[in-house]
């Protein structure tokens, strides 16, 4: 909620003071903390801190916290037409006075300090980053993120969807998700997570004839899917047949291996693909521009190695 603006002779006021003109126009579109503004101005932080109160109280600046410190800006978004009349004219002439270009070589020395302790740490923390990271976001973050890119009016299909987990991912970004299983114990699963969100539709249905119209979908996935499917050429034409012209599929699925006790275990019906037969089999289904790239493998994983292949409906 917008403050109530200062009476005019109290930002005038607040402006008769040297000093706090200089506090503005360091301020003016950056934050920077007490010490920053005492190490530029060589004042004391009693000093600084006194003018800082007097700026925020009439409106000039404001204050927010940053862990256990407070950090300073200009406050004019919120100024009336007046105020930002005001504050134009009197920068105009403060900003050629001795005191403010020596203000601001010693700005451009706090904030390249900044950088150098940013550097520093990633120096010093290069080896042991992706650790340190993962122990602070996880090792997932990322891909989830990775799902801003779908278009946010998209239609997205999440073919062979499982408990739901990719669905999970695009529901936060695409217009609609339409996700597929023939599994029950599986949509009932995905149901359970899903159910926080209203744009995603599961469907029961075989992959080799998707309960989807035609040219319906902008883009559709298939994650570690295709394994399982006795006849892929049909499930890739069924893939093509519900985009819409231009649409793509992102397909991921398994390298060639010899793990035969998957077929038992897991229901495999092929142990991993080559690029060959994957670019032969979408090259059939309609599919152009085709990018086939194998993914770097999770150290922490015991499964093969993976692939991710790319398609633009023809």
């Amino acid at each position: 909620m917008k403050t109530k603006a200062a009476p005019i002779q109290d930002l005038l006021a607040a402006l008769a003071d040297p000093t706090r003109v200089r506090l503005l126009l360091l301020l003016d579109r950056r934050e920077l903390s007490v010490g920053e503004l005492c190490t530029i101005l060589q004042l004391p932080q009693s000093t600084v801190s006194r003018h800082l109160k007097a700026l925020t109280d009439t409106g000039w600046a404001a204050v927010r916290a940053e862990g256990t410190s407070n950090v300073y800006t200009m406050a004019l978004q919120d100024a009336d037409a007046s105020a930002r009349r005001l504050w134009t004219l009197v920068r105009e002439q403060a900003a050629e006075t001795p005191a403010a270009a020596q203000d601001q070589r010693r700005l451009q020395s706090a904030l390249a300090e900044r950088r150098s302790k940013s550097q520093e740490f990633f120096s010093s923390s290069a080896g042991q980053w992706d650790r340190l990271r993962q122990e602070l976001f996880g090792d997932r973050f990322h891909l989830a993120a990775l799902a801003a890119f779908a278009d946010p009016g998209s239609v997205i299909g999440d073919l062979g969807c499982g408990t739901g987990q990719v669905s999970e991912a695009l529901a936060r970004f695409a217009a609609r998700v339409i996700a597929i299983d023939s599994a029950n114990s599986m949509l009932q699963a995905a149901r359970k997570r899903l159910q926080r969100f209203d744009n995603v539709e599961l469907r029961r249905g075989e992959l080799e004839a998707l309960p989807i119209d035609d040219g319906w979908l902008d883009s559709a996935t298939m994650m570690l899917v295709l394994h399982h499917i006795p006849d892929p050429d049909k499930v890739l034409r069924e893939a093509a047949r519900v985009l819409k012209p231009a649409g793509r599929l992102v397909l991921v699925d398994m390298l060639p291996h010899d793990r035969e006790h998957y077929r038992q275990q897991m229901g495999h019906v092929w142990l991993g693909f080559s690029e060959t037969q994957i670019e032969r089999w979408m090259n059939d289904a309609g599919f152009s521009e085709i990018r086939i790239v194998a993914l770097a493998p999770d150290a922490k994983s015991k499964g093969p190695a993976l692939f991710v292949a790319v398609g633009r409906k023809a």
